[in-house]
């Protein structure tokens, strides 16, 4: 196994870890081992462009590049004027969120790692090395990790700022990462004594997809902050700012450096040192009881009895016509509400197919002589039809996929129903419900004139879809395993945005022509939904 460099910075430091009654050596064997397993592990960041797995080596180092771009974001903040409590506090806002969402990520597999209980805890090792041995490898991550957030903004200050700001800021930064370990396992904790397992993968799930959706989006918010940033504001300050976390680390560089002696600095100055010891003194203590928590991840969920839904039921034998395809309708609604490999991949697009429509009409405000009682820039709602090309092809992978040799097992005659009956319920249960949030909402800005033009989009949507599958060819959904996602897919989905186009050249052409024109095209695109949906699907079953 390789010599790790930490793990030889670590050895100087052997002194320590035997005063606390560790074994050291043992401590470091399993250090070893799991930096060794981590090499090949993936970061959030990098599950968007899926590596195959030998490319997987040094993924965690290979990402914090990411990181240290996103600390360049911070040096207008850290390195120029001197309203540090104004100007710290959004800077520590933007360094808290980007290390707990990361620590939510992709440290909770390391938090949350039962191997050392079931493992471990089976052999002659001291439960204090083994704990010990978890804290340290949490730690050395969440060190590369502010490292290279904030080498660059910390160099930069020590020019600009001085040394006494280089300092505060350096032992800052180690209070903060002590204050969000622990604050995330109390969450965990908290979340562990009231719900099961099942809950809190979901809840990480969901964050690493939140993670993943910031990044995307968040440059759009930080690009614009400069506009409005004013280094001459100043800052009320009421009861309830006690409570704001970023404002705990900005106080003590408004006291130190600004001499600002009051109620709120001194407080707010204690509470950024006594917090976080505070904090790590309870988590020690409740120790023993997250790791007998930890055992609720093995259980699963106990299955809850489905309620008949009349209305649902309604609608559903309206639009599945057979048996068949209203069986194939539950199983892909089942899918992709369950599979978070699924989730974690198309869920980022469906929140940025949301975003995106708003960012441009953002732009457009900022025009003061936009209109929008004559404007067009409603038609970005056909950016949230981003999200059918990417979600089409990952419905063909699933962590589960050796059971679909069953689809070969049973008496199908087609796979016709199936394929149906799958792309029916990702336009009823994923891409509707985001469309209709975008076109409520496009209402309330534009007026009910933009109905029309709204339910072509639909139509369009639903045509799309068709035309994707049809050009991308699928294999069976949910029959391949996701290691065999490549960069190749990503490509796909850019390539199958590309007949998208003519419908939007179109529509905008005809928005010029009159409603008459518009109400043609949408009695057009219906007639031609119909003729597609009947037509598209026809391959044959091969039986094994």
């Amino acid at each position: 196994m390789t010599n790790f460099k930490i793990l030889r910075l670590l050895d100087k430091m052997r002194f320590l870890f035997n005063k606390m009654g560790i074994d050291y050596q043992v401590m470091r064997l399993i250090l070893q081992i799991k930096l060794t397993m981590d090499e090949r592990k993936v970061p959030t960041l990098f599950n968007q462009s899926t590596k195959k797995k030998e490319n997987a080596k040094y993924g965690y180092m290979k990402s914090l590049w990411i990181y240290t771009l996103m600390g360049l974001m911070l040096i207008p903040f850290i390195s120029f004027g001197t309203q540090f409590l104004f100007q710290m506090s959004i800077a520590y806002s933007m360094i808290l969120f980007v290390i707990m969402t990361s620590m939510i990520a992709d440290f909770s597999s390391v938090l949350l790692d039962l191997r050392d209980r079931n493992i471990l805890g089976t052999k002659p090792i001291a439960e204090r090395t083994i704990n010990a041995a978890k804290i340290v490898h949490i730690v050395i991550y969440l060190s590369y990790l502010t490292i290279a957030l904030m080498t660059i903004p910390l160099i930069v200050s020590l020019f600009t700022q001085g040394v006494l700001f280089f300092v505060i800021m350096v032992v800052e930064l180690v209070f903060s990462n002590i204050l969000i370990v622990v604050l995330t396992a109390l969450l965990y904790i908290v979340v562990l004594r009231f719900f099961d397992g099942e809950k809190l993968k979901d809840m990480i799930n969901y964050v690493q997809i939140g993670l993943t959706l910031a990044m995307m989006v968040g440059y759009q918010f930080v690009a614009r902050s400069f506009e409005f940033v004013n280094l001459q504001v100043v800052i009320e300050l009421d009861w309830w700012s006690i409570f704001l976390i970023p404002m705990w680390f900005a106080a003590p560089y408004e006291l130190l450096l600004n001499g600002t002696v009051n109620f709120f600095t001194v407080t707010m100055s204690i509470l950024a040192v006594v917090m976080p010891i505070a904090s790590l003194w309870l988590y020690i203590q409740l120790i023993p009881v997250f790791e007998r928590n930890l055992q609720k991840l093995l259980a699963t969920s106990k299955s809850k009895k489905v309620k008949t839904n009349r209305v649902k039921t309604f609608f559903l034998g309206l639009l599945c016509r057979t048996n068949e395809e209203k069986a194939f309708y539950h199983f892909a609604s089942l899918m992709m509400k369950k599979e978070r490999d699924f989730k974690l991949k198309v869920y980022p697009s469906l929140g940025f197919s949301i975003v995106i429509p708003f960012i441009f009409i953002f732009n457009t405000m900022r025009d003061e002589t936009t209109n929008f009682a004559t404007s067009n820039s409603y038609l970005t709602i056909y950016f949230s039809m981003l999200l059918i090309p990417t979600a089409l092809l990952m419905l063909q992978y699933s962590t589960n996929y050796k059971g679909a040799w069953v689809f070969k097992a049973v008496p199908l005659t087609s796979f016709a129903t199936y394929k149906k009956g799958v792309l029916k319920a990702f336009l009823v249960q994923l891409y509707t419900p985001l469309y209709l949030i975008i076109s409520v909402i496009f209402c309330l800005i534009y007026g009910v004139r933009v109905l029309p033009d709204l339910l072509i989009v639909f139509a369009v949507s639903c045509l799309y879809s068709i035309i994707c599958h049809i050009v991308s060819k699928p294999s069976i959904p949910f029959s391949e395993p996701p290691t065999q996602t490549n960069e190749s897919q990503g490509w796909k989905a850019i390539g199958l945005l590309l007949p998208l186009i003519p419908f939007v050249v179109v529509h905008f052409i005809l928005l010029k022509a009159g409603d008459l024109w518009l109400y043609a095209y949408l009695a057009v695109l219906a007639v031609s939904n119909i003729v597609l949906w009947k037509t598209a699907f026809r391959e044959k079953v091969k039986k094994a």
